[in-house]
């Protein structure tokens, strides 16, 4: 069979699609994965073919206006200007992107499409490739769950309330597909409200989420699952510096800072916050500034502190006690896959969702989110990350339940066979 693998969004938004497409190719299927240029080299170094959905959609978010609405910028007139103008620019850049997949897909003609939330397009191939278009989700409660919101809401409002944030973003997302298909350039066939709806409500979705931390609700219908968190073979050339090596062997109970792909729009300010409430307590840190989220101060120096970037989590997660991060849903199953305590400093949407689920796991404190870091707010919660130990020992309880886990085939299976 032949597998198209569509995913826009950060680096976080393709893991999973790489991960998926080695399991397929294993099996002697063709996979094609269409990502924004920026991931060329993620797909071709697991030796999956690639087509590119151009560079426009990450340099969007890479814009000023883009750190300013997704990476905690400031409140008030400045925040809403960014958004006004994040949403006039999004258009268009959204326009060349339905009709990049659609073109995509017409020259690919796959038997099967796995795609992200953000893609659309195979939203409407679906409607009249019934069961072909399969949604892949990193992240829990983006179907209806007792006891929660949505999860662009992050909330627990009461039975009603919970199943309205539900409707009201299903409502949203058939109006963009009804929206795009008046986009799509060439493109004939029209379909009516009722029909893009049971479309979209009844299509396929599987939740690349580890059960230990979400588990599958029995009274979902069979087109929604739960099939493990599964990560790429990272196979590298990396190694350590002497730098690196020297600092791992000189302290112990170290703790790692990163905050991934994402970025805001004062990175120097949010370091030197978490800076001086490392070096004032002694707490020994290594950094990680590999997309600019954090950055190393000029003629920083201290014996505390050690910055990296690029490093291999698989690699250097079991070497620490604990991990502050962003709250990306890879990092946060890596930190816990190695038994590491963790803390999130959430920046958007999801990210929100998994600091409610590590605070309520107990495998560490509820995060600062990043807009609203200062020392104040934040030392407090650091210093409760690194002296109550029931944190770690309840990672390592996750980090055995995890180990457990064995849905490879599981997965395969449900991508294949439905």
């Amino acid at each position: 069979m032949k597998f198209v693998l569509l995913s826009v969004g950060t680096l976080g938004d393709m893991e999973p699609f790489v991960a998926i497409g080695e399991i397929l190719k294993e099996k002697g299927h063709q996979v094609v994965c269409a990502f924004p240029e920026q991931f060329r080299n993620l797909a071709e170094e697991s030796g999956l073919e690639f087509v590119s959905l151009g560079a426009k959609f990450i340099e969007m978010l890479d814009s000023d206006d883009g750190k300013a609405v997704l990476g905690g910028g400031s409140a008030g007139i400045k925040k809403i200007m960014a958004n006004i103008r994040l949403a006039q620019s999004s258009t268009e850049v959204n326009k060349e992107l339905i009709n990049t997949q659609h073109e995509l897909i017409k020259a690919q003609n796959p038997d099967i499409i796995l795609h992200s939330g953000k893609a659309i397009y195979p939203l409407i191939w679906g409607l009249t490739n019934k069961n072909k278009n399969i949604l892949i989700c990193p992240m829990p409660y983006m179907h209806y769950v007792k006891g929660h919101t949505h999860v662009a809401f992050n909330s627990n409002f009461g039975v009603f309330f919970n199943k309205l944030t539900f409707s009201l973003v299903n409502f949203g997302m058939i109006l963009t597909i009804k929206m795009s298909i008046k986009w799509l350039k060439n493109y004939e066939t029209s379909f009516s409200w009722k029909q893009i709806k049971n479309g979209y409500l009844n299509s396929r979705a599987i939740y690349a989420v580890s059960p230990s931390l979400f588990s599958r609700p029995d009274y979902w219908k069979d087109n929604l699952d739960v099939l493990g968190f599964h990560e790429r073979n990272k196979i590298s050339s990396w190694r350590p510096s002497k730098e690196l090596t020297d600092f791992l062997e000189k302290h112990e109970k170290i703790i790692f800072v990163t905050f991934g792909s994402m970025t805001n729009p004062n990175p120097l300010e949010k370091t030197k916050i978490i800076l001086e409430i490392l070096e004032r307590n002694k707490i020994p840190a290594i950094i990680n500034i590999a997309s600019g989220g954090l950055v190393e101060p000029d003629n920083f120096k201290s014996e505390q502190i050690c910055f990296v970037s690029h490093i291999p989590y698989d690699w250097i997660f079991p070497k620490m006690y604990g991990v502050i991060h962003h709250g990306g849903s890879g990092t946060t199953h890596l930190s816990l896959k190695y038994g590491c305590a963790t803390m999130i400093i959430p920046h958007i949407i999801d990210q929100f969702v998994w600091d409610t689920i590590i605070c309520k796991l107990g495998a560490g404190p509820k995060g600062v989110k990043i807009g609203n870091i200062t020392a104040k707010k934040l030392e407090p919660k650091i210093l409760q990350f690194v002296t109550d130990h029931s944190y770690k020992m309840k990672a390592a309880q996750i980090a055995s339940q995890m180990e457990k886990e064995d849905l490879k085939e599981n997965i395969y299976q449900a991508i294949v066979e439905g």
